[in-house]
């Protein structure tokens, strides 16, 4: 099976923000995504950056081909202005997280649409419960030969991303006691979760062929992997985020992502092959970056050292620094500093827990203003906490 890769300019950038649509009484999620859409896009065409997702209670806004993070990021927030102003005539609000703190998911309408329809059908319960919502980061690739090497290095990586965006403690109101229970809900379904270890691009047509062939996906957008290739948009597709609530921290993950991405298709030109972790490494590091967010260890290294994740951030954005000069996103790469020091959106959410006596509707109040602001939610200084019971770490290669 052929699958023409339409190559891309070199770290090329585009997002997709699941945004959540929240009734500004009850703070519920709730449906509201058709009316909006419809006041956006008059005559019925459909507009080009706000669209449908699985639940009518949420909004994706996706950017165009942009070349630089800052130009993402001004192309999101034009059309978020629009989408809140729309959303306040209905009296919801916006916010992103990867879980809703208190909504039972089977209060959710599904989008009309028959993609979702046979989803729902065919994946019955773990298509329902799917009241999650993320940030994807396509990031442009200049060749076919090159996907398949940046993406099995990029999983070493994977756990910097799941904790620095990790915003899913909360759970149909309980603490799950994990860092992003999105993470482990979406893997569930058969074709999402990590990506397997493929030698190149023709071993994927392979695997696609197959899948197609005996019926488990129509096409080969319904693999959903945490970092897969998208041959249509010519990119490497970020997919293993939680949703965030602020630009900023968008931004952060753009960065991160390009950078990362850039200096790999750099190497590759100078002949040198890329860094792959072992398959059981990368499980078990996504499982303690799910569970202990910044505070996981990581393994990396060919003698399988542990080290903290913190550490391994902070070591990372300075291996990055030359590259983000040259991309032009050094204030977004810092960024990753400060979310370690003052606080990723799952710490966030249970200091304000905490501060409240329990009550989560602050919680997605505190979500709420930091949409609506950009503005981190402010909170103690942070010590790591305990790690009892972990068995060492959660991380990548340094």
């Amino acid at each position: 099976m052929h699958i023409p890769f339409e190559s891309s300019e070199r770290s090329s950038l585009g997002v997709e923000w699941e945004i959540q649509l929240v009734d500004r009484e009850t703070r519920q999620l709730r449906s509201g995504v058709q009316p909006i859409l419809e006041a956006m896009s008059p005559g019925g065409v459909e507009h080009p950056k706000a669209k449908t997702e699985l639940l009518q209670s949420t909004v994706e806004v996706i950017t165009g081909i942009c070349g630089t993070v800052d130009e993402a990021m001004a192309d999101l927030a034009a059309t978020i202005d629009d989408v809140a102003f729309e959303a306040d005539k209905l009296g919801l609000g916006l916010m992103c997280s990867g879980t809703h703190p208190i909504t039972e998911w089977s209060s959710q309408e599904l989008s009309p649409n028959p993609r979702y329809y046979a989803l729902q059908d065919k994946m019955q319960w773990l298509a329902r419960q799917l009241q999650i919502f993320g940030i994807h980061v396509h990031v442009g690739i200049r060749s076919p030969d090159k996907v398949i090497p940046i993406l099995n290095a990029l999983t070493n990586y994977i756990p910097h991303f799941l904790a620095l965006s990790a915003s899913s403690p909360y759970w149909i109101g309980h603490d799950t006691g994990l860092a992003s229970a999105r993470s482990k809900v979406f893997e569930q379904l058969p074709t999402a979760g990590l990506p397997f270890q493929l030698t190149g691009w023709e071993q994927f047509e392979e695997y696609m062929e197959t899948l197609i062939k005996t019926g488990t996906i129509a096409s080969i957008k319904q693999v959903w992997w945490d970092i897969r290739p998208h041959p249509t948009f010519g990119t490497v597709e970020l997919r293993i985020c939680d949703g965030v609530s602020t630009l900023g921290e968008i931004g952060m993950l753009a960065a991160l992502s390009q950078c990362l991405v850039d200096i790999f298709d750099r190497e590759l030109d100078k002949g040198y092959t890329l860094p792959m972790p072992k398959g059981w490494v990368m499980r078990e590091n996504k499982w303690r970056a799910a569970r202990y967010g910044l505070d996981a260890e990581i393994i990396y290294g060919e003698n399988n050292d542990v080290r903290p994740l913190r550490e391994a951030l902070a070591e990372l954005v300075e291996e990055l620094r030359p590259s983000a000069d040259r991309l032009g996103c050094t204030k977004q790469l810092e960024t990753v500093n400060d979310v370690v020091a003052n606080g990723a959106s799952y710490q966030r959410q249970r200091a304000v827990a905490a501060a409240s006596g329990g009550d989560l509707t602050a919680v997605v109040d505190s979500l709420l203003t930091e949409f609506a602001t950009g503005e981190r939610t402010a909170m103690p200084k942070l010590e790591p906490a305990s790690a009892i019971g972990q068995p060492g770490a959660a991380g990548a290669v340094s």
